[in-house]
């Protein structure tokens, strides 16, 4: 079987030990900050320290996720918490940050990095960017194909999901929550926008409503052969939220599985009860039903139905066993409980029941429904009572009359020899080799289990039972200190920048979407193009720019707006979507070769000052940056036709009286923002060089009136 990895999930110490005890050949966990799941407990510094600890005496990699953007006013503290990670053992750090990949890649040239999913690394040339910088490992998008994935020939570790939530937008792309409700996702504030309920409408009429945005959960377990073939290292499995009983069973069910001996049925059963949105193969194995648009709750397995209700008692018929304290779910009213009380058929109060039971109807449930088991002590009882991971060892003991007894222990990859005391001749009973290696595999607490020992002693010797005990004690602790000094070595380097031919510019910007009036603008104008036709028809004006999206991405010219990481070619504009958050990002674009850097529309007008502030203070000339100044931001981006609409015609979605544009242009459905972001007045006030970008697409004419600034 060829190499790879499975990687767990740890919001906390007890789903890091579940994980390790379920088999996991490495784990990511998150600190207290620079984190994408801020929510989740996390890890302090003393709980790494523990932690590192924990998963290399076991031979299991730690990863740390610093996945989130950074602003400049947090960069000395994130660099203080990598050299902290570093020095420590950590064996890669996570990024999305490109300033901070950069930074940290120089500053310290030993640390592993590997490129969040969030960088949207779903091309060759992005991979191969990467790759350059130093990055060792690519996390791919959610939305990549197997096939896609196998295509990838940069000499690169793959990383990919494969079970687990599903975001609906590419990630990285999504700015919907950071525009609604000010928590970005890209900063580890996720709010789950994609979990509401929206209704959809075009022309004024309603289409459909439901939860349309929510994806069920991946669940890939059918296709392991299909992993195991793949260019895939690093199976990935989604969690740092969830329970430490989930972690240890989805890292045991997934190990079984590589290992080739494990019964799916049975256990997809036990998927359900610990949590189950329903299950996708996901765009993984180019499954187009990813979406559940009937629940965002986690929906149990279903264990039969309600036959009648009173106000007193609901009647079940139950096909598989249900016990006391399991928490039940009514499908169709969405009502839940814990059943704290369950009578058999003859309302005789039981422990456990299939067929006839009943239950108290504390809910007020008033008709007949379908039951679901949503969580199971008996479950998790049996799940937590699993044995601790063990680490094989072999040994051989010498023991000859005389001399100093030896013993050497292996654990497959290091081998460590201590002596003992002197054997001596024995004067009544002697000690057998079975007694001796006997003693020897009492290893008691520590993590490892003696698979094999070679016992070589003469027939006449004794050795006090004390001593074979204290040199396998020495021996099992020396093995652990071997384990443990297994990390890469530390280095810090200090880091001095170019100044770059870098000229900052006072431009607008304005997106065209279809042919124009060219007298309508002044000259000094700029223009992003999306068509190619009308891109070719005015290319040789030095103002045009042929914005390079997701869709054409292989049409490349001179002057053009990237949305994803691709090398810059002549003057290059880098789109929002690069979610610049900082100075350094902005440097090491414009060092990439990015004549001009869009900012993050995600940054405060504040934050886009201080960000300008801090390039020049720490570079000593001013940076070329594109602030975006008036239009609607295209919030989510999403691979295919999830919500089943014609191409190229405006649908709007409807949650709480706000009104979000929809577009599908064929591949990808781009969701828009409610309202319309104005920084006018902050881009006239500002004393440096800075250029704005104009949008109007679907401005009514009122608002066009209202906003229309071209001369």
């Amino acid at each position: 079987m060829r190499n790879c990895e499975l990687l767990s999930p740890a919001g906390d110490m007890d789903s890091l030990i579940a994980a390790i005890n379920g088999g996991c050949d490495a784990v990511y966990i998150g600190m207290q900050k620079f984190g994408a799941r801020k929510f989740a407990k996390n890890f302090s510094r003393g709980e790494f320290l523990e932690a590192v600890k924990k998963c290399h005496l076991y031979g299991v990699r730690l990863y740390v996720t610093m996945n989130t953007l950074v602003k400049d006013s947090e960069v000395s503290e994130f660099i203080d918490l990598v050299a902290f990670l570093h020095k420590n053992g950590v064996d890669a750090i996570i990024m999305q940050d490109f300033g901070m990949i950069c930074l940290v890649r120089e500053i310290f040239p030993n640390l592993e990095i590997h490129a969040s999913t969030q960088c949207n690394s779903n091309y060759k040339e992005t991979i191969e960017l990467f790759k350059k910088l130093g990055v060792s490992r690519i996390v791919v998008p959610r939305e990549m194909s197997i096939d896609e994935i196998n295509s990838i020939d940069t000499d690169i570790e793959i990383e990919a999901f494969i079970h687990g939530a599903l975001c609906i937008s590419y990630s990285g792309l999504c700015l919907m929550s950071s525009l609604l409700g000010g928590r970005s996702g890209n900063r580890g504030e996720c709010t789950g926008c994609c979990r509401l309920f929206y209704e959809l409408f075009s022309d004024n009429k309603f289409i459909k409503d439901g939860y349309l945005l929510s994806t069920k959960e991946l669940n890939t377990s059918n296709h392991v052969r299909e992993l195991l073939d793949s260019n895939i290292y690093s199976f990935k499995i989604e969690g740092r939220m969830k329970s430490s009983e989930y972690v240890y069973f989805i890292t045991k069910y997934y190990r079984n599985l590589i290992d080739n001996n494990f019964n799916i049925d049975k256990n997809n059963e036990i998927l359900k009860v610990l949590y189950n949105r329903k299950f996708t193969d996901g765009n993984l194995f180019s499954n187009k039903n990813i979406m559940n648009n009937v629940s965002v709750n986690h929906q149990g397995l279903c264990i039969g139905k309600v036959l009648s209700v009173t106000e007193e008692k609901i009647k079940l018929y139950i096909d598989k066993t249900l016990y006391q304290e399991d928490g039940i779910r009514f499908n169709n009213s969405n009502k839940g409980m814990i059943v704290n009380f369950l009578y058999d058929s003859n309302m005789k109060l039981v422990s456990k029941a299939t067929g006839i039971c009943y239950v108290p109807n504390k809910i007020g449930l008033v008709d007949k429904d379908i039951v679901s088991v949503t969580s199971s002590k008996v479950l998790n009882n049996y799940i937590n009572s699993h044995e601790k991971r063990k680490v094989s060892i072999s040994m051989k003991f010498v023991g000859k009359a005389n001399e100093d007894m030896i013993l050497t222990v292996n654990d497959g990859d290091n081998v460590v020899t201590v002596s003992g005391d002197i054997v001596q001749v024995a004067l009544k009973q002697p000690l057998s080799s079975d007694r001796i290696s006997s003693q020897l595999k009492k290893t008691g607490d520590t993590i490892y289990d003696v698979c094999c020992c070679d016992v070589i002693c003469g027939d006449n010797i004794f050795i006090p039972i004390v001593s074979i005990n204290n040199i396998r004690r020495e021996a099992l602790l020396r093995l652990d200190d071997v384990r443990l000094s297994k990390r890469c070595q530390y280095k810090r380097e200090s880091v001095e920048f170019d100044k770059l031919d870098v000229v900052a510019t006072n431009y607008n910007f304005y997106d065209v979407y279809d042919d124009f009036d060219m007298k309508k603008y002044s000259s000094d104008d700029k223009f992003f193009v999306h068509k190619l036709d009308l891109f070719l028809k005015y290319k040789d004006k030095n103002n045009i720019y042929y914005n390079v999206d997701c869709n054409n991405v292989n049409d490349r010219f001179d002057n053009e707006c990237v949305s994803n990481y691709l090398y810059p070619r002549g003057n290059s504009v880098s789109d929002y979507s690069f979610n610049v958050f900082n100075s350094y990002t902005v440097y090491y674009l414009h060092k990439l070769g990015y004549s001009c850097v869009s900012l993050s529309v995600e940054l405060s007008t504040v934050e886009i000052q201080n960000l300008i502030d801090e390039f020049y203070k720490n570079f000593k000339f001013y940076p070329n940056v594109l602030v975006w100044t008036l239009g609607r931001v295209r919030q989510m981006l999403i691979k295919g036709n999830i919500l089943d609409i014609d191409c190229n015609k405006t649908y709007y979605l409807k949650n709480s009286g706000r009104m979000f544009p929809v577009l599908f242009d064929g591949k990808f459905t781009s969701i828009y923002s409610s309202s319309i972001i104005d920084r006018i007045d902050f881009v006239r006030s500002v004393h440096y060089k800075i250029n704005r970008r104009y949008d109007f697409k679907f401005f009514s004419e009122g608002e066009f009136n209202k906003f229309n600034i071209i001369n």
